[in-house]
């Protein structure tokens, strides 16, 4: 099957049409290298964990790349986390 136009979820450059970002990678890849921070602020259904997907594939030559997602934490998970790290302190 041939490649279709994904208007939901992640894009798959081999299943879906996709913008070429590689310059965008290769300018990302220069902020890391560099030891600087970025961020990656859209509206939804821009690209971003598209993006940070294949960033992460762009990365893998040079280094580890680990990803997390915190979707799945609401306060009550921070909170409770913070006291067990907290009551293990000695101040």
């Amino acid at each position: 099957m041939g490649r279709v136009f994904n208007t939901t979820g992640v894009c798959v450059p081999e299943a879906h049409y996709m913008v070429n970002i590689e310059e965008r990678l290769t300018e990302i890849k220069k902020l890391v290298d560099d030891g600087k921070y970025f961020t990656i602020n859209r509206a939804r259904q821009y690209g971003k964990t598209t993006t940070l997907m294949a960033l992460s594939r762009f990365l893998q030559k040079d280094y580890y790349v680990a990803s997390m997602d915190f979707q799945t934490f609401d306060d009550a998970k921070f909170e409770n986390g913070l006291r067990n790290t907290f009551a293990k302190c000695k101040f």
